[in-house]
């Protein structure tokens, strides 16, 4: 098992805090919160050990698990890693490109792994259709959420977006090759409402809205490609699979055919993935466990997560 420590209890803090606890992979040291009353209340009501000190904590674990602001992540990232400890980070990796890149440098430095938390990677919904997204040339998608004072701090891209600019960047295998957006503030100093439009050199285009003042939460993604059309609910943890393949000279009365102008038929049929219900923070937290324990690369590397966090500051320079 592997020692963890957990900076920052707030809260999405406490849900790290718990899983760890929870998880056979993991031994959970303690965590470092610097509003010491928040620290001694969830220190009181959950029982967690609480440290002192950022070194005390990093200097007692194995892993270090970063649910800070963002404007903090720099910071104990380079103390976690300068002491040889693995990280895992949540997204975005860093405030800015340059942070980001150091970080990356000193994990090399120090031949430790590190991990950025873009959650939705682990999401069952999108984990049990990934396989099928194959060369999508078209991707729509939409974040939208009800207001929540928690995170207004950023603009939405960097809140709510970068969840869907790190799911399309892991899918489609091309340089980004050029960028519109526009974003308004409405109740904020940052902007609540957001929309990009990607080009990539192969052709695909994506085309992201993210709202934080929506009326109802939203969190859907569609993908187009060659003969099919992926949909994926990542709140309602649903999909929808539509493929098409050329008729058979022969149908059955049910089968649905479509005909184009050139006289070609292609039948449509649906596809019904298995989604495994899961707990996506505890999986990402224990597939960094086993990236650790054996050798191998993370499934969400920090320089995945500053590619992410590249296009999302390119989002928000072009508004």
């Amino acid at each position: 098992m592997l020692k963890a420590g957990v900076l920052g209890a707030g809260h999405l803090g406490k849900i790290h805090l718990r899983l760890l606890n929870q998880s056979d992979k993991y031994e959970l040291a303690g965590f470092y919160d610097p509003n010491q009353k928040n620290a001694h209340k969830v220190s009181k009501e959950f029982g967690y050990t609480s440290f002192s000190s950022v070194d005390e904590l990093i200097d007692a674990v194995d892993v270090v698990d970063i649910v800070t602001p963002t404007l903090s992540h720099y910071d104990c990232a380079k103390k976690a890693l300068e002491k040889g400890k693995h990280i895992f980070i949540e997204k975005p990796i860093a405030n800015t490109i340059e942070e980001a890149e150091e970080i990356i440098a000193l994990a090399e430095k120090h031949g430790v792994k590190g991990q950025v938390g873009h959650v939705e990677r682990f999401n069952p919904a999108f984990t049990a259709v990934k396989d099928k997204i194959s060369n999508p040339m078209f991707i729509e998608t939409h974040r939208l959420a009800e207001f929540n004072p928690r995170g207004t701090d950023v603009p939405v891209v960097l809140d709510l977006m970068i969840h869907d600019i790190d799911i399309i960047l892991s899918l489609v295998n091309s340089p980004v090759k050029h960028i519109n957006a526009s974003g308004v503030s409405v109740i904020s100093n940052s902007p609540d409402i957001a929309n990009a439009r990607i080009e990539f050199e192969n052709g695909c285009v994506a085309n992201l809205t993210a709202s934080r003042i929506s009326l109802k939460n939203m969190r859907k993604s569609r993908f187009f490609q060659r003969d099919a059309y992926i949909s994926v609910d990542f709140l309602e943890k649903q999909v929808e699979v539509v493929k098409m393949k050329d008729a058979p000279k022969t149908s059955d009365e049910f089968a649905l055919i479509l005909q184009n102008a050139e006289g070609i038929k292609k039948q449509i049929y649906f596809e019904n993935p298995k989604i495994v219900p899961n707990n996506a923070i505890l999986d990402e937290l224990e597939t960094f466990a086993d990236a650790i324990a054996n050798n191998t690369t993370p499934i969400v590397t920090l320089s995945q997560g500053k590619n992410a966090l590249k296009v999302a500051m390119e989002i928000i320079a072009s508004f």
